[in-house]
């Protein structure tokens, strides 16, 4: 069900004023079975015994209540039911109080604004609500709102050049910004939704005028202004470059006003700039909305970065200082000079994540000199309990003047992203999280640094990072710490866009089979060129498949010739996030130093949670405890031993192929022209299926029967469809196999998959006689004592050790 009908069906619903009837219709009104709510409304689905009261197995436990206060109804009802309903809903037809049982998420509004918050029981139809750990789900209602504008604005502006979707960029981010400042204390309470709703004609004509006028206002000092209305004036500056450029507003109509508006009502300060960003990407890609909240990062993950990077040992400082004021004080001023660079930032998440993680190391170190100082001039070394610090530092600490403000600066942060879109919004994000920030810091000491004017929101660059030279964009400087982190691009060879093949060639600069790399290579191999000293460090998250196979040695060997080492490492794991889709890849985190003697730590993790912790001297390639030693690619055998390779690829759009059924259904002589066909799946289970095989004298033979000549035919169309010039050229030949390497005899059949949770990689025996398809891997001229050394426990672990994987399977 759409979005838009559920509205008008409760505009309606709340005007029509049917109080016996309302639950029922309201319930239908998010496409819930006729039929059951039929059933519902007879009693044979309600499990209540009162006249004001519905009780719906797992959907629903709804009461009328029109003498007592909801608040404590509501209160009482949630812990009371016993049938599993999702929502909890009281209400005197005045106000509509609301729990949703899963989520623990509460609605409280009035009873005729029940059309603007239908968004929070949206599960009835089936859409789930995005979670996110320990937050609020405002970030999703927003993004549902902003897709809802997006949607309109696009309607009444169907211009798709360059220059007008940059500027319709910048305007969504400048929006974005409003609506958060006038919920947070940056603008009055309601200030710009007002101004919108109060100062602007309902049919939306002259809205564009008015917000550039308010946008030009946003970006000029007090002292400056001069014929301002007084409706204008009350806005503060803002500076900082979001409102620097002169951008003109799209044009609206009635309906894009009152999304506006709409938009403007939700409660903007609960925000989560950290994934909120990710999720307006998805809004301006309707294709990716499945799930707002599915593009994010999520915190855990990321932690999983920054941590191992640099947070645990800043962390550890601060423990080893907790009594000593010259080490708190040194550390203050040590975070006050880090760098942090995401050179594939997209909308901020790891640089958001990474500023707070600081910003709340500060208020801590903060907090605890102001502790010691207080003990200084208070307690001294009276109290024996106090007597583990020294005289000499509580004499510092109560001589020390603690400064009550933020030392972490937004310019400490930098990142490079090539989306326009993303690149605005990542500075945007970088703003709201300093001003929640400042917020959180105010909350604790009683001051904080002033948000306005906005200061500049880091460097974040719009570019192409395999072009741009990191150091132009984040200067090194004379022993800054420099930690280099995100979540770069991956596509793997046969998935990289032209462009992308020409930004590998030009980073790999002749590098020896260089094609062959997952696009993700860039990132490393430019971080190797950049880490030139102890205090740079590194850290990624990439698709396991650069610690595995072939890309080994490719990748391996040149970051190590620079004296580049890895220094911690989280294995294979499948990278998840909180909401209702995941990603579902399978990822490595590889961190980068320059060679140092110290422990490295190897992160053993299973479905995203870390169970192990392994203290090694190096880190293989392979992410193993050992060497830097690689595997290179071989195509003959090290041995005596006859060479494996893959099976025959048909190339046939499937035409070849029939099950058996199929098969015995064939008149005997087109039979003739059929072998036994096995690829992986067959082989695991046990399917029997024919291939058509013709040789070549017998193709004369073969086309008198039309049955053949119609399959030959489809394939024939198949090839002559394709893009490739070689599959093209095949369609001259549609009775031969695109690649042909059967061989008579018997052969050993080794599927190209096989699941890790098999002790062994299971292999077959075959006849003479059968075709091995290209989804598995063959031995011909294959004698019975290979399938001993295949089998071995040696074979096996080595093949875990250097083979490629899909996800996590070998």
């Amino acid at each position: 069900m759409k979005i838009q009908e559920i509205e008008q069906k409760l505009s309606k619903l709340v005007n029509d004023e049917v109080k016996d009837e309302f639950i029922y219709e309201f319930l239908q009104a998010y496409g819930l079975p006729k039929s059951s709510i039929t059933r519902l409304k007879k009693g044979s689905y309600d499990l209540s015994n009162s006249d004001n009261t519905i009780s719906w197995k797992k959907k629903v436990y709804f009461q009328i209540e029109m003498d007592n206060d909801l608040h404590v109804t509501l209160t009482n009802l949630a812990t009371q039911i016993k049938h599993d309903q999702r929502f909890v809903i009281v209400t005197n037809f005045n106000s509509l109080l609301a729990r949703d049982m899963k989520t623990k998420e509460n609605l409280d509004i009035p009873f005729k604004d029940l059309p603007k918050h239908y968004d929070f029981f949206l599960p009835w139809a089936g859409m789930e609500k995005a979670t996110y750990q320990g937050e609020n789900p405002a970030d999703v209602k927003a993004a549902e709102r902003m897709a809802k504008l997006f949607d309109e604005i696009k309607k009444d502006n169907p211009d798709e050049s360059p220059e007008f979707t940059h500027g319709l960029n910048v305007f969504l981010s400048r929006l974005l910004f409003c609506f958060f400042a006038e919920d947070t204390g940056i603008f009055q309470k309601g200030q710009f939704t007002k101004g919108v709703s109060s100062h602007t004609q309902a049919h939306g004509s002259d809205l564009n005028s008015y917000i550039d006028k308010l946008f030009d206002v946003l970006n000029t000092r007090k002292s400056d202004r001069a014929d301002i209305p007084a409706y204008l004036n009350e806005f503060p500056y803002v500076n900082g470059g979001l409102f620097k450029d002169k951008i003109s507003s799209p044009v609206f109509t009635r309906r894009s006003r009152q999304a506006i508006i709409d938009s403007g009502e939700l409660n903007w300060s609960a925000i989560n700039p950290d994934i909120f960003g990710s999720m307006m990407q998805a809004v301006i890609t309707p294709e990716h909305r499945g799930g707002l909240g599915m593009h994010y990062t999520s915190v855990p993950n990321i932690m999983k970065v920054i941590k191992p990077l640099f947070l645990d040992e800043l962390y550890e400082a601060f423990e080893k200082g907790q009594n000593e004021p010259k080490k708190l004080i040194k550390l203050l001023e040590r975070i006050s000079k880090i760098k942090i660079f995401d050179p594939a930032c997209g909308s901020g998440n790891f640089l958001i994540i990474a500023y707070k993680e600081l910003r709340r190391l500060e208020m801590k170190i903060i907090r605890r000199l102001i502790e010691l100082q207080k003990l200084a001039r208070g307690f001294k070394a009276k109290h024996e309990q106090f007597s583990f610090i020294p005289d000499s530092q509580l004499n510092l600490a109560e001589s020390y003047q603690v400064d009550l403000f933020s030392r972490v600066q937004l310019t400490q942060f930098y990142g490079i992203e090539l989306d326009d879109f993303a690149h605005e919004i990542a500075q945007l994000s970088l703003w709201l999280a300093e001003h929640q920030m400042n917020v959180e810091f105010y909350h604790e000491f009683g001051q904080m640094n002033p948000t306005l004017p906005l200061k500049e929101a880091g460097k974040i660059v719009r570019g192409n990072a395999c072009r741009i030279d990191w150091k132009s964009v984040c200067p090194k400087g004379i022993n800054n710490e420099v930690y280099i982190l995100g979540n770069p691009p991956y596509r793997g060879k046969k998935e990289q866009s032209s462009l992308q093949k020409k930004d590998l060639k030009h980073v790999c600069n002749g590098l020896n089979k260089y094609k062959n790399l997952d696009f993700i290579s860039c990132w490393f191999l430019l971080v190797a060129e950049y880490i030139d000293s102890d205090v740079i460090k590194s850290a990624f998250v990439s698709t396991n498949s650069i610690t595995q196979g072939e890309q080994v040695g490719l990748l391996w060997e040149p970051i190590f010739n620079k004296r580049v080492e890895i220094f911690f490492a989280y294995r294979s794991f499948m990278w998840d996030n909180n909401a209702k889709k995941n990603a579902g890849v399978a990822v490595v985190i590889i961190g980068l130093q320059l060679e140092q003697s110290g422990e490295k730590y190897l992160f053993y993790s299973e479905n995203g949670q870390q169970i192990n912790k392994r203290v090694t001297k190096k880190i293989s390639p392979y992410l193993t405890a050992g060497t830097s030693s690689t595997v290179t690619k071989r195509s003959t055998p090290l041995s005596n031993i006859p060479p494996i390779c893959n099976g025959s690829m048909p190339n046939d759009g499937g035409y070849f192929f029939k099950n058996q059924s199929e098969y015995l259904n064939l008149d005997s002589d087109v039979q003739s022209f059929f072998k036994k066909v096995i690829g992986a799946r067959e082989f695991f289970h046990d399917i029997p299926r024919y291939t058509l095989w013709i040789d070549e004298s017998r193709l004369k033979k073969a086309l008198q029967f039309q049955e053949i000549k119609d399959i030959l035919e489809k394939v024939k169309s198949h090839r002559l469809t394709s893009s490739r010039n070689a599959t093209r050229k095949l369609a001259e030949y549609p009775h031969r196999y695109g690649e042909v390497r059967y061989k008579l005899g018997n052969a050993i059949i080794v599927p190209g998959l096989s699941a890790e949770k098999r002790q062994y990689i299971p292999i077959g025996y075959l006849g003479t006689d059968t075709i091995v398809t290209n989804l598995a891997q063959v031995i011909y001229d294959a004698e019975p004592w290979l399938f001993g050394l295949i089998s071995s426990k040696i074979n096996n672990v080595w093949v875990r050790a250097t083979s490629g994987y899909f996800k996590k399977d070998i």
